[in-house]
């Protein structure tokens, strides 16, 4: 069992930069691939990026490529996600998620941008972009 907690969220204007956090606790945090997924109102959860579990490979979705950047900390069991260059179209409740895939997957990259893969989930934190 893992359970996460995002914070940092809030109101920033476009260009301007937040860093989101996902503090987990439970076992074997090592052991999980972690992910940001972000909402907008009447949308899907759509995948924003992942770091694998030792933190060696990360994975972004293209429109946040040079601006977002993800990183973890094993030994603190936090995941972060730095937001640069904000745009009003970022703005969503983001989510944190933990997938037990392992990373020898050779598909690895491609199913970390499936909810389906997830196993936990945060409660989410709001994000809003004023242009």
């Amino acid at each position: 069992q893992v359970r996460l907690v995002e914070s940092g969220g809030g109101l920033v204007q476009a260009g301007g930069s937040l860093r989101l956090s996902c503090a987990a606790s439970g076992r074997n945090f090592r052991s999980y691939n972690i992910g940001w997924f972000r909402q907008a109102p009447g949308k899907e959860r759509e995948f924003v990026s992942a770091v694998s579990t030792s933190g060696s490979s990360t994975f972004y979705e293209d429109s946040v490529k040079g601006r977002f950047t993800i990183s973890r900390d094993n030994a603190e069991n936090t995941v972060a996600l730095q937001m640069n260059s904000l745009k009003p179209e970022d703005a969503a409740v983001y989510y944190c998620g933990a997938s037990g895939l392992s990373s020898a997957n050779h598909a690895l990259a491609a199913m970390l941008r499936d909810v389906l893969e997830y196993d936990y989930w945060g409660q989410g934190t709001q994000v809003t972009v004023s242009s």
